[in-house]
């Protein structure tokens, strides 16, 4: 089977990664089965509380890795090299303290009302249905922007594993003739690829999140746990292999230098006779006056149209009323010795056409700033990825200053004890023991991803060039690239699978949340109390299809960097329910009053910060205002500490039939 799959190449990949799918459905179908008997709510939702030690360990940790972890994460490294290490050290003590601080507690409340959803406890907690649906209105908000960047990661697996095969150019080429020119669907033209994609995601995973519930997003949650971890840990020595050891890899590195971001006029001499294309991470070589040679990166699809002489960008750019669509954006190698090694190889370019560097006076000609071309920090410095604080586009301080540093060593443990969708996990653990025992393997388990991670996409920059153009490809490109040089490219597929798994893992949780909030929160606790458990199992199969196909078209013209919308996203929910679930759980002094204000105030500060700096870049990238360069998460969650604490002690206790509900425990006789 192997040599087969062998000498099939990336077919065998292919094969790999379809048995993979397969069981995954196999495991949903089981879970449907398994729970028919059972209430619809706590089964679908919760999975009857009954987890145990490797099933709520994993179900916690495959939630918490997810595309973030395998695809943001890997172009996080590939991007400011070493300095991640530390960025992410924080991570290894997660299960410790997020586990640690709310988990035993939440667990007993949950269970004394019944509870299958965070706002369930909130609502049941403070007497207020109008609160439970503000919570909801929050987890909506927040999950349904990480549902399109997990759209994206796993679209762009799915694109990495299919890329050259026949039947997938043959899809592509249909797609782009038959969606190409509907308005809204320009993506179908320019990409392709990403389009059909991100088609087969959206119906691998809505499917079995919708059949199989909880208990089957459990199951194959450890399965992909376990898948995950394999990956990475086969990886490694793959790409240590084809680096020739960590040793020549950093000799290597620390001549390294960060690109630069041009633009690049292509044409040619003729009107063209038929249509042109050159794909986007196209290599362009020119050998300009004096014998020196400059290396180049497309960073999008350029078309040469019939009868034009020059390439053209699909979506005009348009600056001052002029049209700069010939204008192509690319990257430029700066590292010697990569510009020497890429130049022996052959480029992309078509056949006649010409390459002509934009330069500052362009710029100034048409009386228009020249944009920014280098890092501001890290530009022309060599062995910048090898140190603190790391290379980086927009800060003059580097990636990692010292007090960002700070802000995420706190932020990576406290994020995840306010994360909506790891209370859930927090309620279903069947005793004490399985909490205690599933700290430790955690633990363990982000120490097994994490760190090799760091190496691996150190390493990437050795083998794999030049893709700043679209970094949060580096995952399964980097899969390929080992394999391929291992001479097992048929493995690809197992690798490709690990992202995907911690992709799906996410996807699934998310997706569920969602829906049980549509389901439970709003419609079964306020809209029709006396529903029907078939009409709640006919709504969560539709809110799941729904909001599976908002979130798709969504990610049709998705964010740039996956990373950013997960930071911000899961940042954004603990920053909102840190301070208001922890104080309702531990003080019984604190009531309705306190929990709006916390609830609000944490949004507002977290998102005004967000609001400013992504004003500041021109509505570009999604970079907060860090005062005093500490994280948002940070600044807001302290500022819903306060306005809690404010609100409850400035405003009337709660009802004593609540406090004696939740804190008081009746003794034995």
């Amino acid at each position: 089977m192997n040599a087969l799959l062998a000498q099939q190449g990336i077919d065998g990949a292919i094969v790999v990664f379809v048995i993979y799918c397969m069981a995954v459905f196999g495991l949903a179908i089981f879970a449907n089965r398994f729970g028919r008997n059972k209430s619809f709510l706590s089964e679908f939702f919760l999975g009857s509380r009954t987890l145990g030690v490797w099933a709520f360990a994993l179900t916690y940790a495959a939630t918490s890795a997810s595309g973030g972890s395998f695809i943001g994460f890997p172009s996080l490294v590939y991007t400011h090299g070493w300095s991640v290490g530390l960025w992410i050290g924080g991570y290894m003590i997660v299960p410790l303290v997020s586990m640690g601080l709310l988990a035993k507690r939440m667990n007993q409340m949950a269970r004394k009302t019944g509870a299958i959803t965070v706002p369930d406890v909130l609502r049941d907690r403070f007497g207020s249905p109008w609160f439970g649906i503000l919570c909801t209105a929050f987890i909506v908000f927040f999950l349904s922007f990480n549902l399109i960047a997990q759209f994206k990661g796993g679209s762009q697996i799915i694109e990495s594993l299919l890329s050259d095969q026949p039947m997938f150019e043959s899809a592509k080429a249909w797609v782009s003739s038959t969606f190409g020119g509907i308005p809204g669907l320009g993506i179908a033209s320019s990409e392709p690829g990403y389009f059909v994609c991100l088609l087969s995601f959206t119906v691998i995973v809505v499917v079995y999140t919708a059949w199989g519930g909880f208990r089957a997003v459990v199951w194959t949650d450890v399965m992909q746990g376990v898948i995950m971890v394999a990956g990475v840990l086969f990886m490694l020595p793959l790409t240590l292999y084809a680096v020739g050891g960590l040793g020549n890899a950093t000799a290597k590195i620390a001549e390294m230098t960060p690109p630069e971001h041009v633009h690049l006029q292509l044409d040619v001499q003729s009107p063209a006779a038929e249509e042109q294309s050159l794909p986007k991470a196209s290599w362009l070589v020119l050998n300009g006056e004096q014998g020196k040679t400059r290396v180049f990166r497309t960073k999008q699809r350029a078309t040469l149209s019939v009868g034009e002489t020059q390439a053209r960008l699909p979506s005009p750019t348009v600056t001052e009323g002029e049209d700069h669509s010939h204008w192509i954006p690319v990257i430029e190698i700066t590292t010697p010795g990569e510009i020497v090694k890429l130049s022996r190889e052959p480029d992309d370019l078509p056949e006649g056409w010409r390459i002509t560097p934009v330069t500052s006076e362009d710029w100034l000609s048409r009386k228009l700033e020249p944009p920014q071309s280098q890092y501001a920090y890290g530009a022309g410095q060599p062995g910048t990825y090898l140190t603190l604080p790391g290379p980086d586009w927009d800060r003059a301080a580097g990636f990692l200053s010292f007090g960002l540093a700070i802000s995420f060593f706190l932020m990576w443990n406290f994020s995840g004890s306010g994360q909506p969708s790891n209370m859930v996990r927090l309620m279903a653990f069947r005793d004490s023991l399985t909490l205690k025992r599933a700290i430790f393997t955690m633990a363990i388990y982000y120490s097994l991803i994490y760190f090799p991670l760091v190496v691996i996409f150190v390493c990437a920059r050795v083998l794999l060039p030049g893709w700043e153009v679209e970094s949060d490809r580096i995952m399964p490109e980097m899969a390929a690239k080992v394999t391929e040089i291992a001479g097992m490219p048929w493995l690809a597929g197992l690798l490709v699978a690990a992202p995907f798994a911690a992709v799906m893992s996410t996807m699934d949780s998310f997706l569920l949340m969602n829906a049980s909030a549509i389901t439970r929160d709003v419609y079964h606790r306020v809209i029709r109390p006396q529903a029907s458990e078939r009409e709640l199992k006919h709504l969560t199969w539709a809110a799941t299809f729904g909001l599976g196909l908002v979130a798709m078209i969504a990610a049709l013209n998705p964010p740039k960097f996956l990373q950013d919308v997960i930071v911000y996203t899961g940042s954004g929910l603990s920053t909102c329910f840190l301070a208001p679930v922890f104080l309702c759980l531990y003080w019984r002094r604190f009531n309705l009053m306190g929990a709006f204000s916390s609830l609000l105030g944490g949004f507002l500060i977290y998102n005004l910060l967000y609001g400013l700096g992504y004003a500041q870049s021109n509505f570009t990238v999604m970079k907060a205002v860090e005062p005093l360069g500490l994280h948002p998460f940070l600044v807001g969650t302290a500022a819903s500490f306060v306005f809690g604490i404010a609100g409850a002690l400035l405003t009337a206790p709660p009802d004593e039939a609540i406090v004696r509900k939740f804190f008081y425990v009746k003794k034995e006789t």
